[in-house]
């Protein structure tokens, strides 16, 4: 079993990205070299009546400056809390947790699938692969939301050199659509035993990237996004079925599941 650590960090940077989406940067965070794309971290909230932890995807980190990021939207009470937190004011986090993405071969064409609050770990994803000696021309960022207001961080994206798609369902930035029918247009015609799809983002729309990967033969990985009360796999509060039978666990199992491995 992994060694599991909290730490006290406190906030050095927050953004306001608009539209109730905000980013929190914290730091020093003595592990943030153990962290990878996909995993996450659990945050407790001090001095509040919140029992349980907050499970947030990590956006980037900052190993010279020790610093972690994490981009979330204000859809209840926790997130209402952590979205009024001011440089200087501290949390507790435990992680990293969670299972990490798997990096593409080089020659293969990383489609990564952002959508919605599903963005973070794929920035994150998409910023590695880079650092890593990745050809950002290799690299198919499509993000998608409701409208122009759920696309962030847009300049940052383009920094990276990746090939940029952003896919808002009412047409007011970028391709009109749905993000899943974005991608199934741009793969008509190419190689897809030399591509590989890494999604995260609302369960319609993980399922219906199961959908394509499967009946198209590309392999992949879909992070899931899931109510983690204890974040270590010991309450059960996130099992998902997998389609070979049995259960998993998002919290300590993946968040990282297969292209056909879990019933969505």
């Amino acid at each position: 079993m992994k060694k599991l650590a909290t730490t006290t960090v406190s906030v050095t940077a927050r953004r306001d990205l608009r539209n109730d989406y905000y980013s929190l940067t914290f730091g020093p965070y003595p592990r943030v070299t153990k962290c990878r794309p996909g995993q996450f971290v659990h945050i407790r909230l001090p001095e509040t009546d919140i029992l349980f932890r907050r499970a947030m995807s990590i956006a980037s980190v900052d190993t010279d400056r020790r610093e972690i990021e994490i981009i979330f939207k204000v859809v209840g009470r926790g997130t209402t809390v952590l979205s009024r937190y001011r440089k200087g004011d501290q949390v507790d986090l435990l992680g990293p947790l969670g299972n990490t993405f798997s990096l593409p071969k080089k020659s293969e064409r990383a489609l990564l699938l952002g959508g919605g609050v599903g963005y973070p770990p794929l920035l994150y994803m998409a910023t590695h692969m880079v650092r890593s000696g990745f050809d950002p021309k290799s690299i198919e960022f499509f993000y998608g939301g409701r409208s122009d207001r759920d696309i962030l961080d847009r300049t940052r994206i383009k920094k990276l050199g990746v090939n940029f798609h952003p896919v808002t369902e009412d047409g007011s930035f970028g391709q009109k659509g749905l993000i899943t029918h974005a991608v199934e247009s741009f793969i008509q015609g190419q190689k897809k035993d030399r591509m590989r799809i890494f999604a995260c983002g609302p369960e319609p729309m993980l399922k219906a990237v199961d959908d394509l990967g499967l009946r198209e033969g590309i392999n992949g990985e879909l992070s899931l996004e899931a109510p983690m009360p204890c974040g270590i796999g010991v309450c059960l509060g996130c099992v998902v079925p997998l389609k070979q039978g049995g259960h998993a666990r998002v919290c300590a199992d993946g968040p990282v599941f297969a292209i056909g491995e879990v019933i969505l």
